[in-house]
């Protein structure tokens, strides 16, 4: 930011009067979203990499508003390109009519999608639909009713994603029976492996699994339509997986001509120092999902497939406001952004710098169990314990409330793992200052026995 004024501001000890006014008035008619929520913050507004609280607090945002502000809070190219979408056409349904906007964004979008295959794309609203139009297509395609999804996989919460998901009892409880057909198989999180197994020495066991344990004893892989993951897990832990593991899942998918989706609503559109997670991972899926970061903060889903997949019906999968044409040109204006002001490489340099400094933390604090991730998609594990790897879930929760209250929103992911996920803008001088903030935060707690 173009400015001299120093960042975090706590002008009053947060949650300021205004702000617990606007909790006791959400409290009587809003749905319960998410409660507990992870501290008492009320955004009033938001600029790159600031926000701001309704009572005049400003933070710096280590979360991008749940890896979706990419390119910061209210771009001024975004606000631009809304701005001219909104005075010509807003909606007309891109299920029953044709605008050009789609046809633009999907050229554009499928010059950044990994690979040479030819693809098609469809549009929907939010990463849960990107998925569900995913294990529609691939159950289409293949004529197959298997799904094998991952343990700690988050993508969504209606019905086909919330049955993919694992990170939790609670998005599931209550809401069975769920989508049938799903099964689940662990994910290669190394530093909590089922098998008590280190890598590499393990070869990758976690996929032999798959193929003797799965498929040769209760899912035919004849009948299995797609394996679907999470180069990166997100709600789960921010926890990559192991290089040459999707190779080794790929030779295995295509041995039995199961298809490779991958969600990469999370890592997507540059938060990992590439436009997708799973180009740090060198296969081609066959297809990808995406959102969160790909409107700056307008609703839009993209499910990009290999042409030959998609070859459902005309009308089998449609959605009203899919392709609208604001989020089309919000979209447009996130990918322009990305490559002139090279936040790929920001993402990958800043990434670097930050995993440096918490790893030199750890040697001195306890508390750190792990320090993993790639580009702006960081995890810090939090354990009691190193030796048993106990979760240190209230550690992680006070470190997160202590952090706000002097001005870093930060928020957690897995069982007591930090999630460090600021804009790609985000600037060195934010990044120490943050950091500062964070670990003298993680001190305090291991200092005061929470």
């Amino acid at each position: 930011m173009a400015s001299t004024k120093k960042y975090p501001n706590i002008v009053i000890e947060p949650p300021g009067p205004k702000a617990l006014e606007w909790i006791k008035r959400e409290e009587k008619i809003i749905s319960p979203y998410n409660r507990p929520y992870y501290y008492p913050l009320v955004v009033e507004s938001a600029k790159d990499c600031i926000i701001r609280d309704v009572d005049g607090n400003e933070y710096i945002d280590f979360n991008s508003g749940l890896v979706v502000m990419n390119v910061g809070h209210c771009h001024p190219k975004v606000i631009e390109a809304v701005e001219k979408q909104i005075r010509k056409l807003m909606h007309y349904s891109y299920t029953d009519f044709r605008y050009p906007y789609v046809v633009q964004l999907a050229e554009k979008f499928l010059e950044i999608v990994p690979g040479e295959t030819p693809k098609k794309i469809f549009f929907s609203n939010s990463g849960a639909e990107s998925v569900e139009a995913a294990i529609k297509m691939a159950r289409w395609h293949t004529r197959r009713p298997y799904i094998i999804a991952y343990t700690g996989s988050f993508h969504g919460r209606t019905y086909i994603a919330m049955s993919l998901t694992a990170s939790s009892p609670k998005y599931r409880a209550r809401f069975g029976p769920l989508v049938p057909g799903v099964e689940h198989v662990p994910y290669p999180y190394c530093y909590r492996c089922p098998w008590k197994q280190e890598y590499p020495d393990c070869d990758l066991w976690c996929v032999d699994f798959i193929d003797e344990y799965y498929f040769k004893k209760y899912v035919p892989p004849e009948e299995t339509a797609a394996i679907v993951f999470e180069p990166i897990q997100g709600e789960g832990g921010y926890v990559p997986a192991p290089d040459g593991y999707f190779k080794k899942l790929k030779k295995l998918a295509d041995q039995y001509g199961i298809l490779l989706v991958d969600d990469d609503v999370q890592a997507g559109m540059g938060r990992t120092g590439k436009w997708f997670g799973i180009e740090h991972y060198g296969i081609e899926p066959d297809i990808l999902c995406t959102s969160k970061g790909t409107a700056s903060g307008l609703s839009l889903g993209v499910t990009a497939a290999k042409a030959d997949v998609m070859d459902w019906g005309v009308g089998v999968h449609c959605t009203t406001f899919g392709g609208n044409p604001v989020a089309c040109a919000a979209a447009m204006a996130v990918i322009d952004i990305i490559k002139e002001e090279r936040l790929l490489e920001n993402a990958a340099r800043q990434g670097e710098y930050i995993m440096k400094r918490f790893k030199e933390a750890q040697e001195s604090l306890e508390l750190i169990g792990d320090v993993r991730g790639k580009g702006l998609m960081i995890g810090v594990e939090l354990v009691k314990d190193r030796k048993t790897k106990e979760p240190a879930v209230e550690e992680r929760d006070e470190v997160m409330r202590r952090s706000w209250k002097k001005g870093v929103a930060i928020i957690g992911c897995g069982t007591s793992t930090l999630r460090i996920a600021p804009p790609l803008t985000i600037t060195r001088e934010l990044v120490d200052t943050a950091l500062d903030i964070i670990i003298e935060s993680i001190k305090e707690v291991e200092t005061s026995k929470v």
